[in-house]
């Protein structure tokens, strides 16, 4: 994730170059290396298909749980986690993500 000073955090997404070099890679493949770099290509056209919010939702869980705060405590301990672990988010884009990343 890319911030810029006091904002909302930037989605980027590198799944579609990475699905067609795997999709090269599976062209030129011998047998033995067809099944596991299909079964690559499904496991990145998967991610390919989640939202930005599903990237951030996980994303915010990821950094709870690195801390080692459940996304089920109490709100305001979610957000003052985030924004230790991300000094550049604001308040408000704080709060929308925990938000979002739980499910309230």
């Amino acid at each position: 994730m890319l911030f810029e000073k006091k904002t909302s955090p930037i989605v980027l997404r590198d799944g579609p170059d990475i699905l067609a070099a795997v999709r090269t890679a599976l062209a030129q493949a011998v047998p033995g290396e067809q099944a596991g770099l299909e079964r690559a290509a499904d496991i990145i056209e998967a991610h390919c298909r989640s939202t930005d919010d599903d990237l951030l939702g996980r994303w915010v869980r990821g950094i709870l749980a690195d801390a080692g705060v459940d996304p089920r405590s109490d709100h305001v301990q979610r957000v003052i986690t985030l924004r230790k672990a991300v000094p550049e988010l604001t308040l408000t884009t704080a709060h929308r993500l925990v938000v979002n990343a739980v499910g309230e």
